[in-house]
């Protein structure tokens, strides 16, 4: 899962992509799986995604997650991806 999220700490949106990094960072956190998400995503997984793809994109965020949290004006979600291999070659049956 890709997603790319526009962030507001109160001067402005910035754009930040999670990555695979950002995802297993959640799964260890929260101890949950990133597939969980598709029954539904709660802000604090959002807020906790952008915190760590913003650590990641070198935008200056507190140290303390609940600080960002308070910082953060809503989040929006600009896009999603889903991370699948590119289809490799077809194998025809003879």
């Amino acid at each position: 899962m890709k997603l790319t999220l526009a962030v507001d700490q109160g001067n402005g949106p910035v754009e930040v992509t999670t990555n695979l990094y950002v995802i297993v960072q959640y799964e260890r956190k929260y101890k949950r799986r990133a597939s969980d998400m598709a029954n539904g995503i709660g802000y604090e997984d959002l807020l906790f995604l952008a915190y760590e793809s913003c650590k990641l994109h070198g935008v200056t965020v507190p140290v303390v997650f609940d600080d960002f949290i308070k910082r953060t004006v809503p989040i929006d979600v600009i896009s999603e991806e889903t991370e699948n291999p590119t289809p490799g070659e077809q194998i025809s049956e003879s």
